[in-house]
């Protein structure tokens, strides 16, 4: 919603909306719609699966140690985690016992 005095957007405070810039003041409707902001935790990653529970065989493989079981093969993906201004995340899954762990560069 824009402010209809300096058309400013107005910004949600205490069941008002109200203009930053100009101080203009009136109630939240119930035509109003409001979107909500909806922050993702890091550990809510999804990694995708098949529907039997097995990765896709189509992920591409590293030959990495696995720190739980020592098996020498895991699959990889990577994920921009915080700022766009920082390096990537790099995750691996063990293709043994399903351990995953990541890795920062």
């Amino acid at each position: 919603m824009f402010c209809p005095e300096c058309k400013s957007l107005l910004m949600s405070s205490g069941g008002q909306l109200k203009c930053r810039k100009c101080g203009y003041i009136r109630k939240i409707e119930g035509t109003d719609q409001m979107k909500k902001k909806i922050m993702r935790k890091e550990n809510e990653i999804t990694i995708v699966e098949e529907e039997d529970g097995e990765s896709i065989k189509t992920m591409p493989t590293i030959q990495i140690r696995c720190p739980k079981c020592e098996n020498n093969l895991a699959i990889w993906w990577l994920r921009q985690l915080r700022a766009a201004d920082e390096s990537e995340v790099r995750f691996f899954r063990c293709t043994e016992c399903g351990h995953t762990w990541r890795q920062y560069d």
